[in-house]
């Protein structure tokens, strides 16, 4: 997959040789991003969580077989690209359904500011042009309150809520679902 550009906002694959910013990213990030994460429960622990190098050829592999297209967020200052976020267009599913849902996180020192609500534009507007899907939903935690005004800015509708949909901070989470359709797939 190419890169995704509007203007100093760039959306492409995470590589191997990012890992010094995703590190960094990641540290300062860590109390910010991790109320609205998922996490693993119980039954899933006995599987070690890659290494930054197996999540790159994961997320690799996936984006080759089109299930998930997952994107690190850059934003270009002169010459340099500077990891901001990451972005997800996951479980893509083709036939009747031609639907996928879409996850973020942003760097907090870059939040409030339109990225993030410009990144789903872009990836949703990849989702319904290039693959042609009909339905994309975000799904949140009620009470984040950011991420739902990225939903709606984004053109998403509130559909409706999802009890203990996701494993979130160590439990079950409930969450609201915001869809966008795509009217030009018949």
């Amino acid at each position: 997959m190419k890169k995704i550009i509007d203007n100093e906002l760039i959306l492409k694959p995470i590589r191997f040789r990012d890992k010094t910013q995703w590190d960094s990213v990641r540290a300062i990030n860590r109390d910010w991003l991790s109320p609205w994460e998922a996490t693993r429960p119980r039954v899933d622990q006995d599987h070690p969580l890659p290494t930054y190098y197996g999540m790159v050829m994961q997320l690799n592999r996936e984006m080759r077989a089109l299930r998930s297209i997952s994107l690190g967020v850059f934003l270009k200052e002169g010459k340099i690209e500077i990891l901001i976020g990451q972005i997800t267009l996951g479980g893509i599913i083709f036939g009747a359904m031609r639907g996928a849902h879409i996850g973020y996180w942003i760097d907090q020192r870059y939040s409030a500011r339109g990225y993030t609500t410009r990144a789903v534009k872009l990836l949703t507007n990849f989702g319904f042009d290039a693959l042609r899907l009909h339905r994309i939903e975000i799904n949140l935690r009620p009470e984040n309150e950011a991420s739902k005004k990225v939903a709606l800015k984004a053109g998403y509708i509130l559909e409706g809520a999802r009890s203990n949909y996701l494993h979130i901070a160590g439990d079950w989470r409930n969450h609201i679902t915001f869809v966008k359709e795509n009217s030009n797939i018949k």
